[in-house]
């Protein structure tokens, strides 16, 4: 079976603001709706394919405002994740998800092992590589990095309503969002949750766990409720408001850090 990706589709994943001095690393699974040409519409509808199942409204361009206001490195995937969501690995049935909420993706059904292998070839191996990549490069030349994945979700689920408005997710780690959940108590106007509308349990922190957790940099999820970033003026107010959070918990490492190295431990918790 031959190559996924045409030379009109492109690249599978793209990089903005390379050499970004913030230590946050910001990372777009869902970035795009867009289906690469060889996959057809996956026998969706164009409101179908325009809806939440296709992608995350709004996170890319909270992602790139939030890039600018903190000079931080953006890596993103192109294509939908209904082709592959890059959030999950390879053996999960979710990568290339059968259904999604109430609607049915014919494109994914039945699909052979070689149809699954081609996908991952073409976008899944290409995201982790060159996100991994990245962190190692930076790690290698001591760049302090913080990785910090953006997400949105519906704001009614199966019929019903969710009340969170920003979710602050972790898996193991909860160092950066235990410090941005501190910062959000002061918060106004927003109700934040904890590993909410979707936590651990859910198969949610992949990225986490694989360029995070093992690793061993600091690392957080964001979920956004979708209806508050549809507009420019929201996503602008919600760019600000995770700047400050960020801004908080950045703090709040540096200075456990600090304390760290102060009382002859070295920050992986090691006596030195």
């Amino acid at each position: 079976m031959g190559a996924l990706l045409t030379a009109q589709d492109g690249a599978a994943v793209a990089e903005e603001r390379t050499g970004g001095k913030s230590p946050v690393l910001l990372v777009c699974e869902h970035a795009s709706q867009r289906l690469p040409e060889r996959i057809g519409s996956l026998g969706l509808s164009p409101d179908a394919l325009s809806s939440h199942i296709a992608w995350d409204p709004g996170a890319l361009a909270v992602c790139r405002l939030l890039s600018a206001a903190l000079d931080a490195t953006l890596v993103y995937q192109r294509f939908s994740r209904l082709v592959y969501d890059c959030n999950r690995p390879p053996e999960a049935e979710s990568a290339m998800p059968q259904t999604s909420e109430i609607f049915a993706i014919p494109g994914n059904q039945g699909l052979t092992q070689a149809e699954r292998d081609q996908r991952t070839q073409a976008l899944y191996f290409p995201f982790r590589d060159h996100l991994a990549g990245l962190i190692q490069a930076r790690q290698a030349a001591g760049i302090e990095t913080v990785l910090v994945t953006m997400h949105s979700f519906t704001p009614v689920y199966f019929g019903k309503p969710r009340e969170v408005e920003l979710g602050i997710l972790h898996d193991t780690d909860s160092r950066l969002a235990d410090a941005m959940l501190a910062a959000g108590e002061q918060e106004q106007g927003i109700i934040i949750r904890r590993n909410a509308p979707y936590g651990p349990q859910d198969g949610v922190t992949h990225t986490l766990i694989e360029h995070g957790v093992k690793t061993g940099i600091a690392n957080v999820m964001i979920e956004i409720r979708n209806d508050l970033i549809a507009e420019e003026d929201g996503q602008r107010v919600m760019a600000a408001r995770l700047a400050r959070l960020l801004d908080y918990g950045l703090a709040a490492l540096a200075n456990d850090k600090n304390k760290d190295l102060g009382s002859g431990m070295s920050a992986d918790g090691a006596h030195r």
